[in-house]
């Protein structure tokens, strides 16, 4: 296995044409890049390609955008049709209270390793006490919750970011989680730009705290990132492109020209993932 790339979202119509209609256009031109609609069949043939494992997310987001979601069960199929080349994470909408708390235990049963949460589109402030009988039953059932974090493709350019507010999304919101629920894994998704100097000083005080690089190119990543990702916190960075907006080879090939040491990078690239991941 060359990697895990721990940040893959659905390049069906299903989630790009519904749950993420309207949206997709501002993320395509922040990310200067068209994004083609592919099958999951096609998709697992396209990471089989390169030797790469895919964790693939589910999206739930409709109390506040008025979309339907992406079901966990889609994403289990999936997991099931392809056991070696794709792993699941579901999702909850953290608006809908105890439902969403109940929904873990159907993610857990499906064989689903975490739960994506992306608190700027479905409009939650995570350090909210309300929202810790989520995180308390994640934590009990050995689910890892990745959170988007920073700014966010998806509303850029627009008036008004098309509503969706940046603040939710702060790493610091994830410091009180990550603080009241040491058992609990917490992934921070593209390093919380432009507060990633904040998130770094977050992952040297918890150890539990996780940050993807996904969603650049690595040839941009900030330097103080790639300082720490290669010296005292290489054991607390995994790997993730953020498909398909950023294609993984390119991520994987990008890497290899940033000086970060064979040793650092195979940690980044796969065996922090599977130590997150249970896998052996």
């Amino acid at each position: 296995m060359r990697a895990i790339d721990f940040h893959v979202h659905l390049p069906t119509p299903e989630w790009l044409d519904v749950s993420m209609r309207g949206y997709i256009e501002a993320a395509e031109a922040y990310f200067r890049s068209t994004v083609a609609r592919r099958s999951l069949e096609e998709l697992a043939g396209d990471y089989e390609a390169i030797d790469v494992m895919a964790v693939l997310l589910a999206w739930d987001a409709e109390t506040a955008t008025g979309r339907p979601r992406v079901p966990n069960e889609l994403v289990a199929q999936a997991c099931r049709d392809h056991p070696r080349t794709f792993i699941g994470f579901g999702s909850v909408d953290p608006l809908k209270g105890a439902r969403a708390v109940e929904e873990l235990n159907t993610i857990s049963e499906l064989g689903l390793k975490g739960v994506k949460l992306h608190p700027s589109l479905q409009a939650f402030a995570p350090d909210d006490e309300k929202h810790w009988p989520l995180y308390e039953r994640c934590e009990e059932l050995g689910l890892a919750v990745l959170f988007h974090t920073g700014t966010s493709g998806i509303g850029a350019g627009q008036p008004g970011g098309q509503g969706i507010r940046l603040d939710y999304a702060r790493p610091i919101r994830l410091d009180a989680v990550a603080a009241s629920f040491p058992s609990l894994n917490v992934i921070a998704a593209h390093f919380g730009y432009p507060w990633h100097l904040e998130l770094l000083a977050m992952a040297l005080h918890k150890t539990n705290l996780y940050i993807d690089i996904s969603g650049w190119a690595p040839r941009y990543i900030p330097a103080e990132v790639i300082r720490d990702l290669k010296g005292r916190l290489q054991n607390q960075f995994i790997f993730g492109s953020d498909y398909p907006f950023i294609q993984p080879k390119r991520c994987l090939d990008e890497l290899q020209e940033l000086g970060i040491g064979d040793e650092a990078l195979q940690k980044v690239l796969v065996g922090n993932g599977k130590r997150l991941l249970g896998l052996s």
